[in-house]
């Protein structure tokens, strides 16, 4: 391992959503005053072509709009309340822009960026991505998703970015899936239900980190890092962390 890897022992799943609503400015400020070295997020595509952080593809769940992300403009999408919905204080809170994570998360803190929306419906957002990246200088960034393909053209974007991959556990070798598929992977980003410790001693022998998901049981997480996984995703990094 180099001194480049990726080393974050409690990344926040969207900021600390337990805390506060989730992938905006509020949960990411909560995770940066927990001390995390990791904040996880997702990222999508606005009509216009700007990356926005927000987990689902339709808007009704988390903010007071309704119908596809991909359907508004950015200026459209700054107007809806995305804090109200998790309580009265977070009234006004907004999505941000990937753009304003960047400048918010210090350069010492790991960015996980999620790839959540199908290149097939929304062209571009792997490039949107990473000129977002590259203008606002980040280098600790790991970028995931379930779409492969996705990491396929991030890869081809920039060949040093840092990529997980993150699957749902019906790989039964992920790291012959990953050379297989010609994905130059740091870290294996896998639900927890399926961590075992023959699979992290066989992960660790490839060279992989695991990064473990969702995680919000302190005893599951201290038996995680018993079996020598090499971080967690939590909602909760506070009730976590010890």
């Amino acid at each position: 391992m180099t001194e480049e890897d990726v080393n974050v022992r409690i990344w926040a799943h969207r900021g600390a959503s337990a805390e506060a609503p989730e992938n905006t400015l509020a949960a990411f400020r909560r995770a940066l005053s927990l001390g995390v070295s990791g904040i996880e997020l997702d990222v999508q595509l606005t009509r216009d072509g700007v990356p926005v952080v927000l987990h689902d593809p339709v808007l009704e769940r988390t903010t007071d709009g309704r119908g596809w992300v991909g359907n508004w403009t950015w200026a459209e999408l700054r107007r809806l309340d995305a804090g109200r919905w998790f309580g009265p204080q977070f009234s006004g809170e907004r999505i941000p822009g990937l753009a304003e994570v960047l400048a918010l998360v210090p350069e010492n803190v790991w960015i996980n960026i999620e790839v959540k929306t199908a290149p097939q419906v929304y062209p571009g957002l792997e490039e949107k991505i990473v000129e977002c990246v590259r203008c606002a200088g980040r280098r600790r960034v790991l970028y995931s998703s379930f779409d492969h393909s996705s990491l396929m053209r991030l890869q081809r974007l920039d060949s040093r970015a840092f990529l997980g991959l993150l699957y749902d556990g019906y790989l039964l070798a992920p790291w012959d899936y990953a050379r297989r598929s010609g994905l130059r992977v740091r870290s294996l980003h896998v639900r927890h239900w399926f961590v075992t410790p023959a699979f992290v001693r066989e992960a660790h022998r490839r060279g992989l980190k695991v990064f473990a998901y969702t995680v919000n049981d302190p005893r599951r997480a201290s038996q995680l890092f018993r079996w020598g996984v090499d971080g967690i995703f939590s909602d909760h990094p506070r009730a976590v962390g010890g």
